[in-house]
């Protein structure tokens, strides 16, 4: 959520930062803007409601020069979409910053320096920042001594970057619950939220810590961490992929990610399974040691990451024979719950910064868990570096906010620790994990056969081009897929779309369909199918329009009032994962013709790092 790019260079950055802040669009955003600090030491701003086209339209026409700047793509909080509210804010002449995050005492602060002379042009919590770092100038000798004194009164999430245009040798920055990075180059440095928005220009980066102001000038690094003591971080080689922004043939990046999930998967199993089994080494050093004494599984997570947790409770306790309990993460860590004992907490992320679940590992180390895991997509971010052990799912950059491929690989990564977790404590014999593992290697080409119904549910999306309101259904573990449709629908299409375990019609959603309500039903061969059908009869004797998902041996036939879509035979334990991937592509397909935003749907953003 929101963007940040910042540059210390001999050459005019202008074009780096604007180039930055498109790699950044991903995020979701409703203005940018940008400021630079030009030869005569004259701080120059630009800001745009809406697009960073928009913003580099602007810049094309009044060009900007200097070495020193910093940008931002803007997800309104406190205040209005609009080029007011919009970054980089500015105090004086002279200071200029940028912000992520949500101060919560901002109202406070906002009035004391009211007492003191300022004045707003804003409705934000980040001008109020801007102010205080002015004020503190004024007894600081070094504008790096004025953030450390700011941020000290700050109560909140931010990852802030400040720039003075009387010493534009430097730029100062500061971490603390939202995200930064430093890029080191050849004689010039930047700062961004998100390494990918620096990859044309580096790929060397030094990633910061919670309670980090680091001063940044062309040739020098200073980090000092939240007791104001000088501390060394790590500088990385990225190994991210640099064309991982292009749409390339696609027209849409959720349409490129939804087509990438077959080589997505093979990534995430690449190492960790061999012929026959799982190497539960692979999970982690110390994997072997924890999931032996596991003997509960609690799951943290938000949205999309949520629903994956929800299929792996039927997994850790079918499979397994481990009880999993699975809860949001902004409820978990709002109310007292009871530490079951050798619990192992799974947050799953797909950015790994996303703020509920990092505030719920921070609360669940505090109370007693056996061991912290994350299932995560993006190394160096938070949840990895604060977890016991770390299962990257390797999915490659995922820009749309819609997650696709984040998705499906956590939930090939959840299925190959149940089965590690299993093995290790002797539920899961040989014989079942060369099942599983012989599943799991033919997962890509299953899922190479579920794009090839692109094409048909295209055809098929036609019949919601009028609707409002949808209905999934599905029983045991493809409820959670259900409810994952349902999200996607809703996000990118803007259709007022609901999921629920089929056997719950009668208690009460019976009372939605008619003739008007599509009914998407997620229909396998398994245990529950007979239980299925007589929930899809009484959905056809109120008049629902159905469209049932189902495999060859299911036994449906098309008839009135009912269209079945008949998918390939698949394993039983991989066929969740398979079964998304039709939902994506009717998600995909209604948006087209509902014409909304697919990548950047409204009010949403990619990375959610505020509550």
């Amino acid at each position: 959520m929101c963007g940040i790019v910042g540059a210390v260079a001999q050459r005019d950055v202008a074009e780096i930062l604007i180039e930055g802040l498109r790699r950044l669009e991903y995020r979701g955003y409703d203005s940018a803007g940008i400021a630079i600090v030009d030869t005569d030491n004259v701080l120059q701003r630009v800001r745009r409601l809406g697009k960073v086209q928009e913003l580099a339209n602007a810049v094309d026409s009044t060009p900007l020069s200097g070495g020193t700047g910093i940008a931002h793509t803007r997800w309104a909080t406190h205040g209005e979409p609009s080029e007011a509210n919009a970054h980089p804010h500015i105090s004086g002449q002279h200071i200029a910053l940028v912000h992520n995050g949500i101060i919560e005492n901002h109202q406070a602060l906002r009035e004391l320096l009211l007492e003191r002379g300022y004045v707003f042009s804003s409705q934000t919590d980040t001008e109020v920042i801007a102010h205080l770092v002015d004020w503190e100038l004024r007894s600081a000798e070094t504008l790096l001594e004025a953030v450390q004194k700011t941020v000290l009164q700050l109560r909140g999430a931010y990852g802030t970057v400040v720039m003075d245009s009387r010493d534009p040798e430097r730029i100062v920055v500061a971490r603390s619950g939202s995200p930064l990075v430093i890029g080191l180059g050849v004689g010039e440095n930047f700062i961004a939220s998100d390494q990918l928005a620096l990859l044309n220009v580096t790929r060397r980066f030094m990633f910061l810590e919670e309670g980090d102001v680091a001063e940044v000038t062309r040739r020098t690094i200073s980090v000092f961490d939240g007791n104001g003591q000088a501390v060394e971080r790590v500088v990385n080689e990225s190994t991210v992929e640099h064309d991982a922004a292009d749409k390339g043939q696609y027209r849409h990046y959720m349409q490129k990610e939804i087509f990438e999930q077959p080589s997505a998967l093979i990534n995430t199993m690449e190492g960790r399974i061999s012929n026959d089994h799982v190497i539960v080494e692979s999970i982690g050093s110390d994997a072997t040691a924890i999931l032996d004494k596991v003997e509960h599984i609690q799951i943290i997570a938000c949205g999309t990451s949520y629903n994956a947790g929800m299929v792996a409770r039927y997994w850790f306790e079918s499979l397994a024979g481990v009880s999993c309990d699975v809860e949001i993460a902004s409820e978990f860590r709002y109310r007292k719950f009871v530490t079951r004992p050798n619990s192992l907490l799974i947050t799953l992320s797909q950015s790994g910064e996303t703020a509920d679940t990092l505030a719920a590992l921070r609360l669940a180390k505090q109370k007693g868990y056996m061991a912290a895991m994350t299932i995560c997509n993006v190394a160096g971010s938070s949840l990895v570096r604060e977890s016991d052990l770390a299962f990257m799912t390797r999915a490659g950059a995922e820009i749309g906010v819609a997650s696709t491929k984040a998705f499906t690989t956590q939930l090939v990564a959840l299925l190959m620790l149940v089965t590690a977790l299993g093995k290790q404590q002797g539920s899961i014999d040989h014989v079942k994990e060369q099942q599983i593992v012989t599943a799991l290697q033919q997962l890509p080409t299953q899922i190479e056969k579920a794009l090839a119904f692109d094409k048909p549910i295209e055809a098929l999306a036609e019949d919601f081009a009028d609707k409002q309101h949808a209905l999934f259904l599905g029983r045991g573990e493809f409820y959670p897929i259900a409810v994952e449709a349902s999200l996607k629908l809703k996000e990118i299409s803007y259709i007022h779309a609901e999921a629920y375990a089929a056997g719950e019609l009668k208690h009460g959603p019976l009372a939605l369909v008619d003739a008007e309500m599509p009914v998407i039903v997620v229909a396998p061969t398994n245990d529950l199918l007979e239980k299925l059908k007589s929930n899809i009869e009484e959905v056809r004797a109120r008049g629902g329009l159905l469209y049932v998902f189902a495999d060859s041996e299911a036994g449906f036939d098309d008839c009135e009032g009912m269209k079945i879509i008949t998918m390939p035979k698949v394993d039983e334990i991989i066929a969740p994962i398979f079964y998304t991937i039709p939902m994506q592509l009717l998600a995909y397909h209604v948006a087209l013709i509902k014409g909304t935003d697919v990548d950047q749907p409204r009010n949403l953003a990619k990375a959610v790092t505020v509550e």
